[in-house]
């Protein structure tokens, strides 16, 4: 494991989110605009990492929260599918034991990671109408055993359905590297 921060050197605000064409652990083909929610999170996640694990559960609670035309949470694990275990086999398993009610899908060229300048899980990216408005943490929870305290992207995302600006619009996760491969 070795802890990152995401970084905000490759997608800024107010960009376009890069559109893609992945396979999710449902069998079929998604893309970034297959979805017509008012807001997009698409979360750089894994199967292995400690700091996903802790948080996995707060963002099955998140997409929870609202309604599919107001919010869409989409996983994409961009890790080295050869890697202890990741792959897509692996992915089936975790959304299935972790109970995913979003998109998990598998970026294995790692192009859409390099896209969107992710470099760590979670590495969240969150637009309002295809747009990039806050990339950042999904709490104030920094490492797998703290508790949550303060709600980052609920809020973000709240407010943002209020027709309000973000107060920050990058706030940096922290977890273990995305293992590009060799």
């Amino acid at each position: 494991m070795v802890k990152t921060a995401s970084s905000p050197q490759v997608l800024k605000t107010d960009s376009k989110a890069p559109d893609f064409k992945l396979r999710g652990v449902d069998s079929r083909t998604h893309s970034f605009h297959d979805y017509s929610s008012k807001i997009t999170l698409v979360v750089f996640i894994c199967n292995h990492c400690p700091y996903v694990k802790a948080r996995i559960g707060d963002i099955v609670a998140l997409q929870g929260k609202f309604k599919p035309s107001e919010l869409q949470v989409i996983g994409i694990n961009s890790n080295d599918p050869n890697y202890q275990e990741e792959g897509f086999d692996n992915m089936v398993s975790f959304s299935k034991n972790y109970k995913l009610n979003f998109p998990y899908l598998i970026d294995d060229s790692q192009e859409v990671a390099r896209s969107y300048g992710a470099v760590c899980t979670p590495d969240p990216f969150l637009f309002a109408d295809g747009r990039l408005v806050f990339h950042g943490r999904i709490n104030d929870a920094l490492e797998p055993e703290a508790r949550p305290t303060v709600p980052v992207m609920e809020n973000n995302v709240r407010r943002l359905l209020r027709g309000e600006r973000l107060e920050k619009d990058f706030d940096p996760s922290i977890g273990c590297s995305i293992k590009w491969k060799a």
